[in-house]
């Protein structure tokens, strides 16, 4: 047996690997637990929305007048549907796949040794080890404990650690967050909480991004508008006597224009293709929102130890302050300590030392941050130098923490251990060694930070280590610790005082848990956007009120479990990746937006003065689905799924798209009214030539604004404008090539343009062009 295996498996041998490979076959295969959204999921949230209902009702309407030609845009509506769910069904393929390489292991111990077990082959009977930060895999009764504080907030909302003892049943989906200790499983697969293990409640986020908040206050006042405007149409329907057919026809071509029927379809549908392109680059987004949200990110705040560093800590020296045996004493600490951690751990691999069992143990906890062992009647300590020792230190201590290294001592308790679980004493001790850890700086981690620097975001690092050696260590990527290096002891209590404090702080050491978490809840109270990223079980608390929390793939399993986002690979360079994306996303349903806005500010502007006043609408259902499939739904849909920009417009986002979108409509309205009035009311010309006029112009002025949103991109690229023009000429072609066919013209009811109806649109068409430039809306930009 290892020592690992002899000090890890102290209350039992657990199952023999013959008899767990047994239960395994006897239990037969188990459907692994979903890691994101489900089928069902996405469907509804593609289908049912309120949008939907309306051209549903409409199309019913549609059909019952028997005018089936103008519920084409139900098959619009549907393809759109259709993509929709086909890219968010791969989407979710894609990230299931990441997942898997974050998912939660077991620490099962078979033969006596402790191994790392994959979450589908824990069986009945198997005893698992806990450390802080895993996570409970099965339901089980607590074979051994020392001193293990249980988070059972993911099962009962409650947030305070309970304390689980031998005997004590524990639950999958709880996670070990002091202490440590053993169960032996009783429960797994559909008779556990087992599909709570990998999050199948992540598939919303209780709190919105900046971009859902602004789409939504968008949609409201399109509500807003669409409401009164419908009825206002309806009452002038009933004023003008109109027939069924008529009615239906008028009312469907109004209102189904003013609605934005594929704008939160092709929003949730560029974050989910974010989501899948930021996977491929090493970060598995946990929420979709997420990709956006790291855009709006001002405050970025940063665990030491395993985030800045690579979290693997070797043994640097070991300074002797005693000349007895005070080495060979601290590497049996290392090698009989049950409660493991990463710095037992490496104790253990740089130093000798037997196994042996100790008569009591205090774990480690960041809340006291020392951990104490009484073996042969002897209470050993290790922990913080500031916290164990009176001052002045020795000079050893300062030399190696203002190099970047942490730095403990180990020694003797002089008076015993305070036995208080809750609100620990530091004890007295006789120092033995100075114990100095070293760890190495991540290699992406200086160009992360300076490119945070650079787009403006702030960068705090938040460590419980001492503040000299955070200091140090920030100091080395590019982070100014700035005036006043912050001691958690000297934190004030006083919420404006701690404000202040976190707003001009950049570093601080010595933090608890609790420390790190009211300074970002006072971030954030003070108006800060603010990111956490972490990787153990002292950065939850943190993470859980930021309001974004990113995790690394080596992390503890609780830190990734309540992350929006892991850092699958360790890889910080994921960060300036999503960073980008985000800006991408916000740039492209931008310009999204203000596509579908557009028609649906055309739609009011008809009805408000030629629908309102003639009881008429200009252009038929058929017309509008076969111009608004040309000029909003395939260029919207190109425009959401493009690489994009990450530099997007300044100002508030629903100003931005009503700059755009109140003149751009209210000028395809008028140049569509006049088309079909030039045409549809001079003798000699029909109803279908106006008609076809009106139709005309749209498309064109409608094209014309795609080159218009598509400038500045296309200035900057003379491939992305090559592709740009290519679109807009084949969607033009293509409309051309339906007026040219007799099949088409005759399903949309339109006819070839005469002589006059060609004067018309020409017209018509320019005189849009021209008061667009002179309304700011031309694509040749000024340099």
């Amino acid at each position: 047996m290892t020592e690992e295996g002899q000090a890890a498996s102290a209350g039992g041998a657990g199952l023999t690997g013959v008899e767990a490979a047994r239960r395994l076959a006897a239990r037969g295969e188990q459907p692994p637990p979903p890691s994101s959204r489900s089928l069902l999921s996405i469907v509804r949230a593609n289908t049912l929305t309120l949008f939907n209902l309306i051209l549903a009702v409409f199309l019913l309407l549609i059909l019952i007048s028997g005018q089936y030609a103008d519920g084409l845009f139900a098959g619009v509506l549907i393809a759109n549907t259709s993509i929709g769910i086909i890219q968010e069904l791969r989407a979710k393929r894609a990230l299931d796949r990441a997942a898997l390489l974050v998912a939660p292991r077991a620490r099962a111990v078979r033969d006596g040794d402790q191994s790392d077990v994959p979450l589908d082959e824990v069986v009945e009977g198997d005893l698992v080890e806990l450390r802080p930060g895993d996570q409970v895999v099965a339901d089980g009764i607590v074979d051994h404990s020392l001193g293990m504080m249980m988070d059972e907030s993911p099962l009962t909302g409650e947030s305070v650690p309970v304390a689980r003892m031998v005997g004590d049943r524990v639950l999958s989906g709880s996670f070990c967050v002091e202490g440590g200790g053993g169960y032996v499983v009783e429960h797994v697969g559909a008779d556990s909480y087992a599909a709570r293990l990998l999050g199948t409640a992540r598939e919303h986020t209780a709190l919105r991004s900046p971009l859902e908040h602004q789409i939504n206050q968008l949609l409201w006042l399109m509500v807003a508008v669409m409401v009164p405007l419908a009825a206002a149409l309806v009452w002038a329907l009933q004023r003008h006597n109109a027939g069924f057919r008529d009615s239906v026809a008028t009312a469907t071509a109004g209102i189904v224009t003013l609605v934005p029927e594929g704008l939160v379809l092709l929003t949730s549908l560029t974050f989910a293709v974010a989501a899948v392109r930021l996977s491929q680059r090493g970060m598995l987004v946990q929420y979709m929102n997420a990709v956006e949200s790291l855009a709006n990110v001002d405050t970025v705040c940063l665990d030491k130890t395993g985030t800045l560093t690579d979290g693997r800590l070797a043994l640097h020296s070991v300074v002797a302050i005693s000349a007895d045996d005070a080495g060979h004493r601290l590497g049996t600490y290392a090698c009989s300590a049950a409660s493991r951690n990463a710095t037992v751990d490496a104790l253990r691999d740089g130093l000798a030392g037997e196994v042996r069992r100790p008569q009591a143990e205090v774990p480690f906890s960041s809340r006291w941050k020392w951990s104490a062992m009484q073996l042969d009647g002897e209470w050993l300590v290790l922990g913080a130098p500031d916290v164990l020792l009176d001052r002045p230190m020795p000079a050893a201590i300062s030399d190696n923490e203002a190099k970047g290294r942490r730095v403990l001592v180990f020694g003797i308790a002089s008076r015993g251990v305070d036995s208080d679980g809750e609100h620990r004493r530091p004890p007295a001790i006789v120092p033995l060694v100075i114990v100095v850890m070293e760890e190495a700086l991540r290699d992406d981690a200086a160009d992360t930070v300076a490119y945070l620097r650079d787009q403006g975001v702030a960068v705090k690092v938040m460590s419980g280590d001492s503040p000299a050696t955070v200091a140090a260590v920030a100091a080395r990527v590019g982070i100014d610790p700035g005036d006043r290096i912050w001691d958690g002891a000297s934190l004030p209590s006083q919420p404006d005082a701690l404000t202040a404090a976190a707003r001009s702080g950049t570093v601080f050491g010595r933090l608890t848990p609790e420390q790190k978490r009211d300074l970002i809840a006072a971030l954030t109270a003070d108006g800060a956007y603010v990111a956490m990223i972490g990787d153990g079980v002292n950065d939850v608390p943190a993470m859980k009120v930021a309001r974004l929390a990113v995790a690394l793939g080596s992390g503890s399993q609780l830190a990734k479990s309540v992350a929006d986002s892991v850092l699958i690979r360790d890889r910080f360079g994921a960060i300036p990746d999503a960073v980008a994306e985000g800006r991408k996303i916000i740039s492209n349903v931008q310009r999204v937006a203000k596509l579908f806005v557009t028609k649906s500010v055309f739609a009011a502007f008809v009805i408000a003065t030629f629908g309102l006043w003639t009881g008429e609408f200009p252009l038929l259902p058929r017309h509008l689905s076969l111009a608004a499939t040309f000029t909003v739904g395939i260029p919207g849909f190109v425009l959401a799924l493009a690489p994009g920009s990450a530099t997007s417009e300044t100002g508030g986002f629903l100003r931005r798209v009503l700059r755009f979108s109140l003149p751009a409509g209210g000028v395809i309205g008028a140049a569509t009214l006049l088309a079909y009035l030039a045409v549809s009311h001079v003798r000699g010309q029909s109803l279908e030539g106006g008609r076809t006029a009106a139709v005309t112009v749209f498309i064109a002025v409608g094209l014309y604004l795609l080159l218009v949103l598509e400038a500045d991109r296309m200035q900057q690229s003379r491939r992305y404008a090559g592709v740009v023009v290519v679109l807009a000429a084949a969607l033009g072609g293509t409309y051309l090539a339906v007026l040219g066919s007799a099949a088409a013209r005759s399903f949309f009811a339109l006819t070839v343009p005469g002589v006059w109806g060609l004067l018309v649109i020409v017209a018509a068409t320019i005189a849009a062009f021209w008061l667009l430039g002179r309304l700011g809306l031309s694509p040749y930009r000024r340099s």
